[in-house]
């Protein structure tokens, strides 16, 4: 494992990696969001009139689902690179990770707000103590702080090796969100696509939600990798203005 990351670890090597990957995520992010958002917005039926089913406020599951998934996906990620850092010192461990948490804060305010909208339609609350909602918000916190963190110190290694802890403690809070409905008694409904049973949702609703979430996934490593690329851009300026300043 520690081998097979390292095989990585020259930044040349990485970012030529990055210029193959990058073309392919980006037209895959734009293929699966343009479908699945005219197949979820124009096609799919809508649910049940209220007050037995949503509506057409069952369309905003097809941004809030997605999103809810990205908010934890891109934390385990921040979490890996973290890992990654502090136990096998990879270099790029802290750069991936840095380069992650502002898109994945972007993820989790995304769930909050969509949240709120379809909260407001149905509990006719824009927000409540919820278990699912609270934990979402405290995932939402732990990105702030880890961004906050890496910029905390005048010595970026301090600041790194600061966040990478802040990660790896808050991934408690990943399991937490998962089976917060199944814990207690909450307000948000249950699991209805990763069941025994099998999934809860229409098969003409569930297919644009499947595209829906393979673009923000696409989308999301398209981001990254361009974000790793400029972090690495970034380091290189800076270690080339140090040693002007030691010449």
């Amino acid at each position: 494992m520690s081998a097979r990351l390292h095989a990585f670890a020259n930044p040349a090597r990485f970012l030529r990696l990055a210029r193959r990957l990058l073309p392919w995520t980006a037209a895959l992010a734009a293929i699966c969001l343009a479908i699945g958002a005219v197949w979820g917005i124009g096609i799919a039926p809508p649910g049940k009139p209220p007050p037995e089913g949503q509506g057409e406020t069952v369309r905003i599951m097809y941004v809030h689902v997605p999103s809810a998934w990205m908010a934890l996906f891109v934390y385990a990620c921040v979490a890996a690179a973290s890992a990654a850092a502090i136990i096998w010192r990879h270099p790029l461990g802290h750069v991936l990770a840095r380069a992650a948490s502002p898109i994945g804060a972007c993820f989790a305010l995304l769930t909050l707000a969509t949240g709120s909208l379809w909260g407001a339609k149905m509990w006719g609350a824009w927000w409540v103590w919820d278990a699912r909602l609270t934990s979402v918000l405290i995932l939402f916190f732990l990105y702030l702080g880890h961004i906050a963190l890496t910029h905390a110190f005048d010595d970026p290694a301090r600041g790194a090796r600061a966040a990478c802890i802040l990660a790896l403690v808050g991934v408690v809070n990943l399991p937490i969100i998962k089976f917060s409905v199944d814990w207690w008694n909450t307000l948000h409904q249950p699991a209805s696509i990763i069941r025994r049973e099998g999934p809860a949702i229409d098969a003409q609703m569930l297919a644009p939600l499947f595209f829906m979430i393979c673009g923000f996934t696409f989308y999301f490593f398209s981001v990254w990798l361009l974000r790793a690329r400029a972090e690495l851009a970034a380091l290189r300026t800076r270690a080339l203005k140090l040693r002007l300043l030691a010449s």
